[in-house]
This record gives C-alpha cells, sequence and structure tokens, in this order.
C-alpha cells in the first residue's frame, strides 16, 4: 500500500514540476534589443534565464540588432506578430538606398522541411487551406537579350555583375516553359511582399523582408499536436479534428489535417446522412481492412526479396563451382591455396607491386623461402571464364620464357594466382621511362626479343594444344634478376586446336595500339596465331625504333641492308660491318642465324 502512495506522490510531483517549467517559459518577463521590443515566448534573447523561451527560437542581439541565424545564414529581425504565428527578418546584404545591393544567402521554400519538428516553416494552414508565407525573386544572367517574356525583368541600370550577359529578375515561380535557353540562375532571395512587376519594386520587397511561421509550435501548444489551422476572421486557431472539419467547410471542398481521410461535406442538407455514411466506410476501412491489406503486401514484399537474395547468391556461388570443379577434375600442376595461406604468404597485402582492370599484384614470400607476386582478381565476371583460362593456360606448361605458375586460391568470391617473382618487374618500365631514356643495352634488348620470341614460338607450336595470347605488351613482359623475359598475363588467351589455322571469335580482345587489324575488322582476313605476331612486331617498334627515333644522333647504327634472302644477308653483313657492332653480334652467331632462319614466329614478322 504505502509503494503505491509513494508511486502517486512521485506522479503529482513530477506533473507539478512539468506544470510549473511550462508556467515559468510563459511567465518570463519580455526581453528587447534595438527596435524590437516585447520578446516573449517562444523567442528568447542569448542570455536570457535557462527556462524562459524556447531553445530553438532562440535570438541573438548584436550591436543593437535583433539577429535570427538560420540555415548558416544571419537575418536582422524587422518584427514579430504574436497574432498570425510569423517573424519578419530581411538579408542584411540589402540596402535601402542601393538599388544594386543584393542579398547575401541564396534562400527558397525548398530549404524549410515540412516534417514536425522544424522551428520554421515557409508555409501556414489559413482557413484550412495551406499558403506560403513569402514567395522568392529568382536572379538569372542569361547570354541573350530576353524578349516576349513579361516575367523577365530588366535589372540594368542597378545590377552590372562582372560576367558577360544580360541580368533579369523574375518574381514568383519559375516553371520550366518560362526558362529560356542560355539562362543560368545566379541567386534566389525570399519576400513577403507580392504583386512586383518593376525591379524598384523588387528591391523594396527584399527591403522589406520575408516572413517564417512558427505556427507549429503555438498549434502543439494550443491543441497538443501540431495541426491545426488559422482563422482569418477571427484571428484564432482552430483544431484539426473531424467534427471541426466538417464544421467550418464551405461548399465542395477539399479539406487538409483531418486526420487519415480528408472528408467532403456538401452544401445541400439532403446530402449529409450520405456523407455520414461515406465518413463511416472510410473509418472502418481506415482502421480494419487498410491495416490488413498494408501487413499483408509487406509480408509478400519481404518474402519476394528474401526470394530474390536467394537466387542471386546462388547464382552468384554457382560462379565459383565452376571454377572450383574444373580445378579439380583437370587435376591441374599448380599448387591449391587457402585464402588464410595466400593472406599469410602476402604478409597481410602490404607490398603492392602493380593493378590494374583485374585486380592487384601483391609481393609475397613461400614457407621455402622464394619470393612470389601474388595476383588478386576482382569479382568473376560470367561464369569465370577469364580465370580458368589462365589457369588452364599457364598451369599446363613450362618454359623458361613463359613466366610459371605456382599456385592458385579459390575460395568464394575470393580468386588469387600465385606466380614467380620478377625483380625487374615488366618491360614498359624499361621503355616508357619518365625521362624518356631507354636503360637497356642493345645486347639486353636482343635477348629480350629473341626470348619473346621463344616464347611466343613455344605457345603457338609447342604444346599439345596452340595456345593464342591476344595480349602481347611490354606490360605483360617480365623480365627476371637476368632480364630473361618471360611473356605473362593469360587472361584473354585461347586454346585450339594444333592443326588450326583460321579459329573463331565472338569478340574482339586485346589492347588498341597492339591488336591485329583483323579483330576488329572482319572483313580483312581470318584470325589466326599470327594476331600474336603482329602484336609482337608492335613490340619490337616501341623496344628498337621508338628508342632510335628519340636517342642522340651520335648514338645511331645503321642496320644491315634488308633483303628477302637470309643468308645473304649474312655474307654481305659479315664483310661490311665490324664485330663491335649489334648487327655483327647478330649475324655472327651461328645459333642465333640458325633460329632467325628456322623460327616460324620470325618468317612471319619477315
Amino acid at each position: 500500500m504505502w509503494r503505491q502512495s509513494a508511486l502517486l506522490v512521485f506522479v503529482l510531483l513530477l506533473v507539478q514540476q512539468i506544470c510549473a517549467t511550462s508556467e515559468q517559459e510563459h511567465a518570463c518577463p519580455p526581453s528587447s534589443c534595438g527596435k524590437i521590443t516585447h520578446i516573449t515566448y517562444p523567442f528568447r534573447l542569448t542570455g536570457d534565464p535557462k527556462g524562459c523561451g524556447d531553445k530553438w527560437y532562440e535570438l541573438a542581439c548584436e550591436n543593437n540588432v535583433t539577429v535570427l541565424y538560420l540555415y548558416s545564414g544571419k537575418y536582422h529581425v524587422q518584427a514579430i506578430n504574436y497574432n498570425n504565428f510569423t517573424i519578419r527578418v530581411v538579408d542584411p546584404g540589402v540596402q535601402q538606398p542601393n538599388c544594386s545591393s543584393l542579398p547575401r544567402y541564396f534562400l527558397s521554400p525548398t530549404n524549410f522541411s515540412d516534417v514536425e519538428g522544424d522551428p520554421y516553416l515557409a508555409f501556414q494552414n489559413r482557413d484550412y487551406s495551406w499558403e506560403y508565407v513569402f514567395q522568392h525573386i529568382v536572379f538569372l544572367n542569361c547570354r541573350h537579350a530576353v524578349i516576349d517574356n513579361e516575367k523577365y525583368v530588366e535589372t540594368d541600370p542597378c545590377i552590372k555583375w562582372h560576367s558577360k550577359g544580360y541580368i533579369y529578375a523574375i518574381a514568383g515561380d519559375l516553371i520550366a516553359k518560362d526558362f529560356e535557353v542560355g539562362c543560368e540562375v545566379k541567386l534566389v532571395a525570399p519576400t513577403s511582399l507580392w504583386g512586383l512587376d518593376t525591379y524598384t519594386q523588387m528591391h523594396r520587397a527584399l527591403i522589406y523582408g520575408f516572413e517564417l511561421s512558427w505556427m507549429n509550435l503555438a498549434c502543439e501548444d494550443y491543441c497538443g499536436n501540431p495541426s491545426c489551422t488559422f482563422n482569418s476572421s477571427s484571428q484564432m486557431l482552430e483544431c484539426s479534428s473531424l467534427r471541426v472539419c466538417r464544421n467550418f467547410v464551405v461548399g465542395w471542398q477539399y479539406l487538409t489535417q483531418c486526420g487519415l481521410f480528408e472528408i467532403i461535406r456538401g452544401p445541400n442538407p439532403e446530402l449529409e446522412h450520405k456523407l455520414d455514411a461515406y465518413v463511416s466506410l472510410f473509418v472502418i476501412f481506415g482502421h480494419y481492412i487498410l491495416p490488413f491489406l498494408a501487413s499483408k503486401f509487406l509480408f509478400g514484399m519481404t518474402l519476394f526479396i528474401v526470394l530474390l537474395i536467394y537466387k542471386w547468391r546462388k547464382r552468384h556461388l554457382s560462379i565459383y563451382e565452376n571454377i572450383e570443379n574444373y580445378l579439380e577434375q583437370n587435376n591441374l600442376m599448380p599448387i591449391g591455396y587457402s585464402y588464410k595461406e595466400i593472406k599469410k604468404m602476402a604478409r597481410g597485402f602490404k607490398e603492392k607491386l602493380g593493378g590494374g582492370g583485374y585486380g592487384f599484384v601483391f609481393k609475397g614470400k613461400l614457407r621455402s623461402g622464394p619470393s612470389v607476386a601474388i595476383k588478386m582478381l576482382h569479382k568473376a565476371k560470367g561464369n569465370g571464364q577469364d580465370f580458368i583460362s589462365e589457369i588452364a593456360t599457364i598451369g599446363r606448361i613450362h618454359h623458361q620464357n613463359v613466366v610459371q605458375l605456382i599456385g592458385y586460391c579459390v575460395e568464394g568470391s575470393k580468386r588469387a594466382l600465385v606466380y614467380e617473382f620478377m625483380p625487374n618487374g615488366s618491360l614498359d618500365k624499361f621503355i616508357f621511362t619518365k625521362d624518356g631514356n631507354i636503360h637497356l643495352t642493345y645486347d639486353k634488348i636482343y635477348n629480350i626479343a629473341i626470348g619473346v620470341a621463344r616464347g611466343i614460338a613455344y605457345l603457338h607450336h609447342g604444346c599439345e594444344m596452340q595456345i593464342l595470347h591476344f595480349d602481347i605488351k611490354p606490360h605483360n613482359i617480365l623480365l627476371d634478376e637476368t632480364f630473361t623475359p618471360k611473356v605473362s598475363d593469360f587472361g584473354l588467351a585461347k586454346l585450339y586446336p594444333i592443326d588450326n589455322s583460321i579459329v573463331t571469335m565472338t569478340e574482339a580482345r586485346g589492347t588498341i595500339g597492339y591488336m591485329a587489324p583483323e579483330l576488329f575488322y572482319g572483313n580483312i582476313g581470318g584470325i589466326s596465331h599470327k594476331a600474336d605476331v603482329y602484336s609482337f612486331g608492335m613490340l619490337l617498334i616501341e623496344m628498337t625504333i621508338v628508342e632510335m627515333l628519340e636517342g642522340d644522333i651520335e648514338s645511331l647504327e645503321i642496320p644491315p641492308k634488308p633483303s628477302l634472302y637470309p643468308h645473304e644477308t649474312m655474307e654481305n653483313d659479315q664483310s661490311i660491318y665490324s664485330s663491335q657492332t649489334m648487327s655483327t653480334d647478330f649475324i655472327s652467331s651461328s645459333s642465333y642465324s640458325k633460329e632467325i632462319v628456322t623460327n616460324p614466329l620470325v618468317e612471319d614478322v619477315i
């Protein structure tokens, strides 16, 4: 019993405290600042006692001027109307004697939110109809003079901006059909005066300022909720209940703020009983049928979304299941790693070597000691064909001039390839250097070219299947510590029977600048291994001719005379050039000479 009594006393004290606080907010003495006197609830000045006024309606007094801070803007208060619940402010940038002065701040009705809790609104509910308490003036800069449009008011000679063109002002809404071509909105400023036909009137309206409504708070205090209307005749607030709405409708008129459903009341008393029946149906529908239908709809939508997610995940995971099944069935040589092992191998992916559209490459280290390059690929497209292609291609070959695939990782959406590490990186950084010089000797350039040719020839003729790379370029030629070149990046490679001289493709593949013409012009010939030969030729051009054109004249060396007969070329060159030049080195080596004659790749280039 004593607990119930204590609880009752506590509730009474709490209600008393709330009422006392509310009375204190209203009972505080009025404040004043400059020409604004009698500042009372809900407004307060900075420095007023803590319990006075509402903190959302706090004003400042600066240099004897009442100031309202609104949306990062500073406005001077001109008047507070406690009868219609508005406060009028003006932009301090507008000066009365100077018609060239403009507002400092860009402000329009769209800056104001219509949700409950916003201290100020750009509109009011007056006589059950929403009305804006201000309109805006739009300033535009047009490249050409606007003719035959009365809404565009010339601001000359008052306003002359530094930008070229013509300055116009429009009072009221600027709809799409009135927006002239070549015009740009420069400034939007509000005003609570209407009927503005000249710029002089517009400037006076800006000096007058604009009103803001704080009727939401008044409705909350008077009605217990923000839904009420201001009766212009009685100058009083009227709470928006169903009964009030129906009593104050005149004629067939749409009502607002009257609950969930808006009611129409006819002027003919004979129709009242029919309307009452409609109201009853609306109430039944709103309280019983609508919630039931809404719950069914939400349940159905939730089930549909869950089904979509399930289908998407199933399809997404099937991509990686295809990759895993392929690798298991073909028993390829590379080692399969888990993602945890890959992450440990890459030391948390701290050392990045490079990246591109395929993903990123990180430096790692095997437990046995050797360094490796780990290519972390982006999510698979289609059925993971590029990933399968690279493993299927490079996983079955081992050649001195083809990069070795050590292992791979397929774990859910995580995909990685582990290659032998190439300390000197890719060939492009030696060709396209920032200072414009190639830091490779002629011997190294020659050896790199021969090595790349060997690698490509092996791909074309040295395997049980013909492997077409389709992306030979400097970026995909890696160099080890001795500058031995290795062909890499088999994401675009295709496997064909060794006896297929012409192959079919559904889409072009490769890099622009290195692609053979037949890859994107289907009417000039079939696609074959010569597409890689063309790319190899472009690679040779960048390695030698570009350097020759950009190098010093003193360092140029005359190449041997071209001939259709390689043996004749060797004999002539041996009698002309000394053994110190690159050409003599090229000819005097019997093993290289034999390779040049017999290598099918070089024969294609010739």
